[in-house]
């Protein structure tokens, strides 16, 4: 039986515009929750809010 990955990767959106920038990985044990993320959105040229996308 395969063993069930604990780092996932996922995406990250803008909370403004909800384009998808980023990239990123995290451990699914560590961190059950949607990850938030203070970066920089090259569409609306500031640093804001993202977070993980499903």
């Amino acid at each position: 039986m395969a063993k069930k990955e604990d780092r996932v990767v996922i995406d990250l959106a803008c909370t403004e515009c909800r384009e998808r920038t980023y990239t990123t990985q995290k451990n699914r044990r560590n961190d059950p929750d949607r990850i938030e993320l203070r970066k920089y959105c090259p569409r609306c040229r500031v640093h804001r809010l993202h977070k993980e996308a499903r």
